[in-house]
């Protein structure tokens, strides 16, 4: 089970909600590594999880080396999300590629872990991963792609109110194939928008 939170880590948590964020963080790798292992056939043809020891360190490295030190400096920051209730693991949040400058925008990747895929913990940590993209890493615009065929996850993306842009054929290698994606994005001011009417 994961150790409590340093005071380095990004953490984000939000009243009411079931669950929490934190960077991920070496000693994740025991629970995390086996949960990649339960959640292989929900993965398959979608994403691949680091699943080893070595996978997983060069991961926590890249997603958290200047996240935690200078979020707006940042080039990747990645999220684990966990149960509030217990620590359990549910999934992951990836702000990748992240373009200063005049661009301020990143890629955003994302899986869930068996067995609480499905149980509306990922929708929750998305409005905090939300969050943390346009408040402490001060992104304009955030990207995610999805294969057509990825209906959950469709629906997912599009139920935190991106729009989609485009359709990129066999835009990323997963599972030794190129695959089509479609485009979809998210600006600052849009999630301010959302937000001023969920109030």
């Amino acid at each position: 089970m994961p150790t409590s939170p340093k005071r380095s880590d990004i953490e984000v948590k939000r009243a009411g909600f079931r669950v929490y964020l934190r960077a991920p963080r070496h000693d994740d790798r025991a629970p995390f590594l086996a949960a990649a292992r339960a959640s292989r056939n929900l993965h398959a043809g979608w994403v691949r999880a680091p699943a080893t020891p070595a996978s997983f360190r060069n991961y926590v490295e890249r997603f958290t080396a200047t996240a935690t030190r200078d979020p707006q400096r940042a080039t990747h920051a990645g999220f684990v999300v966990l149960r509030a209730a217990d620590d359990a693991l549910v999934g992951v949040f990836n702000f990748s590629e992240i373009v200063r400058g005049s661009f301020q925008s990143a890629y955003l990747g994302y899986y869930a872990f068996a067995p609480l895929a499905g149980e509306g913990y990922m929708a929750e940590g998305l409005t905090l991963a939300l969050r943390a993209a346009f408040g402490t890493l001060r992104l304009h615009r955030v990207e995610v792609n999805v294969q057509p065929d990825n209906r959950r996850s469709l629906d997912f993306v599009r139920g935190a109110g991106f729009v989609r842009e485009g359709y990129s054929r066999r835009y990323v290698k997963i599972a030794g194939r190129w695959r089509d994606h479609l485009r979809f994005a998210l600006l600052a001011e849009d999630w301010r928008a959302r937000r001023r009417k969920a109030r």
